[in-house]
């Protein structure tokens, strides 16, 4: 039993020696008495804390995460191989078949391939399956720049791979579905054709990619769409590709590289007037939906 005051039952209070020292206990800094500060490197705060200062959302802090990257660009290397190999397959069994592949039908099929990629591993990479997409993102600041080279890379060996399939599959036919002018079309009237188709596909891509549209999955509506509406007009023109991978890939295979700075410059200059375009009407880049579609939302 405790120290009692005589006759009152009441505990006796103890009083504090202001000349005692302090207990070991008492002198531990203040941050072990209170929730953990914002800084903190562990606390849920601390985290956020490091992604705004990063000016990247909390959310999307995996997207360095090196054990996580392989799988970026293996979904960017299968997506283009699947888009060239239906790209460049459609010329290929169409020269087979003796034309039994029309050309509403070779120019539809990459705008659905695209459509069921973005859908089925969209949130993997993003999706861009393409330089010029890519190129785009970066300089709306949906993209890291460091991380563009990888992405390059990824696309170019996808497309690649497509045609030296085809070509080990059915021969050099149909020249692997390399991109050309059309007959009595020169150079520079298929380059600015190829400028032009891509401004439109990634203004349509920016553009259903930003947090102000909030269309989600309907992007890969909109995005297959465009594609399959750009080559029933143009592929007569310049082939419709809009993509300098997809270019790459045969000419690489046939080892003619005669034409294709038209299916660079073009495509390239397109996506860096599209992010204009982007800017002029939505302002700076950066948004939550628009870096979200850009890097995926894997973790």
């Amino acid at each position: 039993m405790g120290a009692t005051r005589a006759g009152t039952g009441d505990p006796v209070r103890k009083t504090k020696n202001p000349h005692r020292p302090r207990p070991h206990y008492e002198k531990l800094p203040a941050m072990t008495q209170h929730p953990a500060k914002p800084d903190h490197p562990i606390s849920p705060a601390g985290r956020r804390w490091s992604a705004l200062v990063a000016l990247e959302p909390p959310s999307l802090s995996g997207f360095d995460d090196p054990l996580v990257e392989w799988r970026r660009l293996f979904s960017e290397l299968l997506g283009t191989f699947l888009l060239v190999l239906v790209a460049a397959g459609g010329p290929v069994v169409s020269a087979l078949s003796h034309g039994e592949i029309s050309r509403p039908a070779a120019v539809a099929a990459p705008g659905l391939m695209v459509m069921a990629i973005i859908l089925f591993m969209g949130a993997v990479s993003g999706a861009h399956l393409n330089p010029a997409v890519t190129l785009a993102f970066s300089l709306r600041r949906d993209f890291l720049w460091r991380r563009v080279p990888g992405y390059v890379l990824a696309q170019l060996a996808g497309a690649t791979l497509a045609c030296l399939f085809l070509w080990a599959l059915y021969g050099k036919v149909g020249a692997l579905g390399a991109t050309v002018p059309g007959a009595g079309i020169a150079d520079w009237q298929a380059m600015l054709t190829e400028l032009v188709l891509t401004v439109g596909l990634a203004s349509t891509i920016l553009g259903t990619a930003s947090r102000a549209q909030n269309v989600g999955p309907l992007s890969a509506l909109a995005v297959g769409g465009y594609i399959i509406l750009a080559g029933l007009w143009s592929s007569p023109i310049s082939g419709a590709s809009m993509n300098p991978a997809r270019s790459f890939g045969p000419d690489l295979a046939l080892a003619n590289f005669d034409h294709y700075w038209v299916y660079l410059v073009g495509p390239l200059a397109g996506a860096v007037i599209a992010a204009g375009f982007a800017w002029i009407l939505r302002g700076p880049g950066g948004d939550i939906g628009g870096v979200t579609a850009a890097r995926g939302r894997l973790d």
